[in-house]
C-alpha cells in the first residue's frame, strides 16, 4: 500500500470553532467559504469514488491544538490540510462524505458557512440554506505516517521541483516492470540525481542538496511526486527529506508529504547513455519546438514519426501520412559538428523534453541513425531518446 500524507499549514480557512467533541456528539465551525473551497479542492482529489469502504469516500475534519484539519485518503494517497487560524475550544473529529460536502460548499453563495455535527450527522448552514448530511464514525478512518527526527538531506523546493518536472514525464505508465512506473531518486553526499524512463526514453536531472556524507537510492511513485508539485509551490522554501520504513518523507514548515517507495530494481540507467557520440547539433529551443509541432500536424497513428535531418546548412524536418499529405520545415542551427545524419523520432517525445529545458539552446548528440540521441543542457539535464523506423 502506498500512502501519501500532506499537512499544509496556514491555509486561509477563517474559522471560528465553537464546540467540537471527539465522540461526535456536537461540532460547530464557522468557515470562510472561498477558503474552504480551496482546501476541499486539494483533499477531495484523492477521495475514492467507488469503494466498498464508505470512510474512503469521506473527508475527516479534525480540531485539535494544531488547528482545523481536513484529511482524505484512497489508501494509496492521503492528503491532510491544516489551518492554524482557528479557535478550538474542544478537540474532536467527524467524517463527512467528500463529494456531497464539496458540492454544497462550491454551490453556496454565502461568504461563510456553519458546519455543525450531531453524532454522525453533519449540518451545513448558510444564510438561507440548511443541509443535513449523514457521516461516519471517525474511528474507522485510516491513520497516516509522520515526519520524525532529522532529515537525511535538505533542498530548496524550487530546485527539487525543477528536477521532478524534468523527469516525471518520462516515467512509464502501468508497465509490467513496476520499478519504472516510478522516479528514481539517488543521493551521493551533496549530489542528487533524479531519473525516469519508460524504456523508449530516459530523462535525468542533477542538483545539489545539503546533507552529510553517505547516500542512498529509492524509487518514488509518480502519484506522490505529482502531489508534491501541487503542495510545495514556494521556490525558496527549504524542504527536509527523510527515508525510513520503505517510505520517503518531505517536510517544510507546515507542509508534510510521505509516500511508500516502489518495490523492485531500477534499470542500470547509466548503461543506456551514449558516451562516444561523434555528431553534435546546437539549436534554439523555441525554434525547434515550433518546427516539431508543425511537422507533427501531418502524422497519424500509422505514421507517428518525424524525420530529422541534421547537416551543416541546418535542420530539416519531414513528415508524411497516407491520405493526409506531407510537410517539410527548415530550422537554422546555432552550431553543427560531424557528418550529416537523418534520424526519425516520435515528435511527442521531443516536445516533452523541450518543454522542461531551461535556457534558450539545447545540444543534441548522435552516433548513428540507429543509435539513441542525447539531448542536454549543461550538466543539470540530460534526455536520451530512442529513434523510430520511418
Amino acid at each position: 500500500m502506498r500512502v501519501v500524507a500532506v499537512v499544509v499549514g496556514c491555509v486561509y480557512l477563517v474559522c471560528i470553532a465553537m464546540v467540537l467533541d471527539l465522540e461526535g456528539k456536537t461540532m460547530k465551525v464557522v468557515c470562510d467559504r472561498s477558503a474552504l473551497v480551496d482546501a476541499l479542492g486539494l483533499v477531495s482529489g484523492v477521495v475514492v469514488s467507488r469503494t466498498p469502504k464508505p470512510v474512503l469516500r469521506c473527508v475527516e475534519v479534525t480540531a485539535d491544538d494544531n488547528g482545523l484539519t481536513l484529511c482524505a485518503t484512497d489508501m494509496e494517497v492521503a492528503v491532510r490540510v491544516t489551518s492554524g487560524r482557528v479557535e478550538v475550544t474542544e478537540a474532536g473529529k467527524v467524517l463527512i462524505p467528500a463529494d456531497t460536502f464539496s458540492q454544497i460548499v462550491r454551490e453556496s453563495v454565502d461568504p461563510t458557512l456553519t458546519i455543525e455535527s450531531d453524532g454522525e450527522a453533519v449540518h451545513i448552514r448558510g444564510e438561507d440554506s440548511h443541509f443535513k448530511v449523514f457521516g461516519y464514525a471517525s474511528s474507522e478512518f485510516p491513520g497516516v505516517p509522520a515526519f520524525e527526527g532529522e532529515a537525511d538531506f535538505k533542498i530548496q523546493a524550487g530546485e527539487l521541483r525543477r528536477m521532478v518536472s524534468q523527469t516525471i514525464f518520462a516515467a512509464a505508465r502501468e508497465n509490467s516492470r513496476y520499478a519504472i512506473n516510478g522516479v528514481m531518486v539517488e543521493r551521493e553526499g551533496n549530489a542528487l540525481t533524479v531519473v525516469a524512463t519508460d524504456g523508449r526514453r530516459l530523462a535525468l536531472a542533477k542538483g545539489e542538496c545539503e546533507a552529510a556524507d553517505g547516500g542512498g537510492l529509492a524509487i518514488v511513485p509518480t502519484k506522490g511526486l505529482q502531489l508534491f508539485m501541487k503542495i510545495f509551490t514556494e521556490g525558496d522554501e527549504q524542504i527536509g527529506v527523510q527515508f525510513k520504513d520503505n517510505q520517503v518523507l518531505f517536510e517544510s514548515g507546515g507542509a508534510f508529504l510521505a509516500s511508500n517507495l516502489v518495490e523492485g530494481s531500477f534499470p542500470p540507467y547509466a548503461d543506456v547513455i551514449p558516451r562516444d557520440s561523434s555528431i553534435r547539433a546546437t539549436v534554439n529551443k523555441q525554434l525547434m519546438m515550433s518546427a516539431v509541432r508543425r511537422a507533427a500536424l501531418l502524422t497519424n497513428e500509422e505514421s507517428k514519426g518525424v524525420k530529422f535531418g541534421f547537416a551543416g546548412d541546418g535542420l530539416t524536418l519531414k513528415s508524411r501520412a497516407p491520405e493526409m499529405g506531407e510537410a517539410e520545415i527548415k530550422v537554422e542551427l546555432a552550431a553543427f559538428e560531424g557528418d550529416a545524419i537523418e534520424i526519425g523520432f516520435n515528435p511527442q517525445y521531443v516536445t516533452d523534453a523541450l518543454k522542461v529545458v531551461q535556457g534558450d539552446e539545447v545540444h543534441l548528440d548522435f552516433k548513428a541513425e540507429s543509435k539513441p540521441c542525447v539531448m542536454h543542457t549543461g550538466e543539470e539535464f540530460l534526455y536520451v531518446i530512442m529513434p523510430v523506423n520511418l
